[in-house]
């Protein structure tokens, strides 16, 4: 792995993680799901607007129409949908920790589902990842957390794992930045209709609404997503994906920064056996592979 993609890598965990601290900022003053089918339109128009001006065009494979789709429903609007709903009731740090568990159920459902052979060493980092997860979840539930928003945070966890595995295999190809506006759109329209029948237009104005709104636009939003596509053309999904353990210590640790979270000593040992379960799950992987 060169340089450059170490770099960004890095990049994409701290954006991605950051989304969870700037969701629950959006969900305490405004509807969720309205909130982020707006937020997708906006992104999606940008996106578009972008790849246009980079030369980018509407001319997609089969097969990057059928990114657009699945990762426009699973992602965009079944996973952050979901988890805009959650983080309503449940801490950040908490919903990025669950998130977080996604190549662990991606390995999970390839090895019961698919018989797909795992490393001796991936094995027991699947089951370490879990079983951090259960004693974070455990503690948290104990102490008050609400269990129907970790329940809903965990379906959408599986969604995006659905997505993440019916996509493995697929390229990019070029047009990035339009299948990333394309999604958006996708994900807009999907929410748009939940959003209507169950939501009203009730918001408290603030700079912190705003400032957050803004950020998960242009940040988690378009730049993430842009730099993911980049990383996974460089260095592969399965390498690409290794950069995930950094999310449970980025999204724990920008909550507590930024939100004032707290978190306990088993909160951090936690943190710390599920970012080695997805360590050792994702280069046990590459060594398959």
């Amino acid at each position: 792995m060169d340089f450059k993609a170490l770099l960004m890598g890095l990049a994409f965990a701290l954006m991605w993680s950051s989304a969870f601290t700037s969701a629950r900022i959006i969900v305490a003053e405004a509807p969720p799901m309205m909130s982020l089918a707006l937020r997708f339109f906006i992104s999606g128009c940008v996106g578009i607007l972008i790849a246009r001006a980079m030369g980018q065009n509407w001319s997609l494979t089969r097969g990057q129409w059928r990114s657009v789709v699945i990762f426009g429903v699973c992602q965009n609007a079944l996973y952050l949908g979901l988890f805009f709903v959650a983080m309503q009731w449940i801490d950040a740090s908490l919903a990025a920790i669950i998130a977080s568990t996604m190549p662990l159920m991606v390995a999970a459902a390839n090895w019961v589902v698919f018989k797909e052979k795992l490393p001796l060493i991936g094995t027991i980092g699947m089951v370490a990842g879990f079983l951090g997860v259960a004693m974070i979840m455990g503690q948290r539930l104990q102490g008050g957390a609400d269990s129907v928003g970790v329940l809903i945070c965990v379906i959408g966890v599986i969604a995006l794992s659905i997505a993440t595995m019916a996509m493995k295999s697929t390229k990019s190809g070029g047009n990035v930045m339009m299948i990333v506006g394309l999604q958006m759109l996708v994900g807009s329209f999907v929410l748009m209709f939940p959003a209507v029948a169950f939501e009203t237009w009730d918001v408290t104005f603030s700079w912190r609404l705003a400032a957050a709104f803004t950020y998960t636009i242009f940040v988690p939003g378009l730049a993430a997503t842009y730099v993911w596509f980049l990383l996974v053309e460089r260095i592969g999904a399965t390498r690409g994906a290794t950069f995930h353990f950094l999310n449970p210590f980025f999204g724990v640790a920008i909550a507590a920064l930024l939100l004032g979270e707290g978190f306990s000593a088993l909160d951090m040992l936690g943190v710390a056996i599920v970012m080695i379960g997805i360590l050792a799950v994702q280069l046990s992987k590459q060594k398959t592979s």
